[in-house]
């Protein structure tokens, strides 16, 4: 049986929304793109390489897809981290899209929920989801997530799109793992029991 585990860049008030740009997400009126890169350093970056390279495919929604196939494809393949992006397959949830050029692009069907049902069936085959808000929250309330490592920024927001949305029942979390940055994300690994 594989896992899905979701790996998160959030605000201390659980925004997700636009997190590396200023152009990446507008969406409602969103000004405040691109909030996590003051805080990167090379914890940040180490536990991203390790998730992304330990990673047997990439879940995504739409959104996250077109965004990583603008600038994976074309990066220096040398980091461990990028090579593994573009030699696994990448799930792409999208009501859209009826095919990637990104390589091993997957598109998945309008039951999503089913097909990632499917994928955690086959052995070997632990996705990782990225950013990905609405599929998220899709993935949540069916109770197809089985880790979460978020990496909570020390910045409020006050608004844009939140990671989790309404669930049909409350969700238990087991704490697995924790870590604070030198500048101060806490990075933070639970299992959804």
């Amino acid at each position: 049986m594989s896992k899905v585990s979701v790996v998160n860049f959030q605000s201390v008030d659980g925004v997700i929304q636009s997190v590396l740009s200023a152009d990446e997400d507008r969406e409602g009126g969103f000004e405040h793109g691109g909030w996590v890169l003051p805080y990167s350093d090379e914890v940040v970056a180490g536990f991203m390489q390790e998730a992304t390279v330990a990673a047997d495919g990439l879940l995504l929604g739409r959104k996250t897809y077109e965004q990583f196939a603008a600038v994976w494809p074309s990066a220096d393949q040398s980091e461990p981290a990028i090579a593994a992006m573009n030699r696994v397959p990448k799930y792409v949830a999208s009501r859209t899209l009826d095919s990637g050029e990104w390589s091993n692009t997957v598109i998945l069907g309008p039951d999503v929920a089913a097909q990632v049902a499917e994928l955690k069936g086959r052995p070997g085959n632990d996705l990782v989801v990225f950013g990905s808000g609405e599929l998220l929250r899709t993935l949540l309330a069916h109770r197809l997530v089985d880790e979460l490592h978020l990496l909570t920024f020390p910045l409020v927001i006050g608004t844009g799109k939140k990671m989790f949305g309404e669930l049909p029942e409350p969700m238990r979390l087991t704490h697995t793992a924790s870590k604070l940055s030198p500048r101060g994300v806490s990075i933070a690994s639970y299992t959804v029991q």
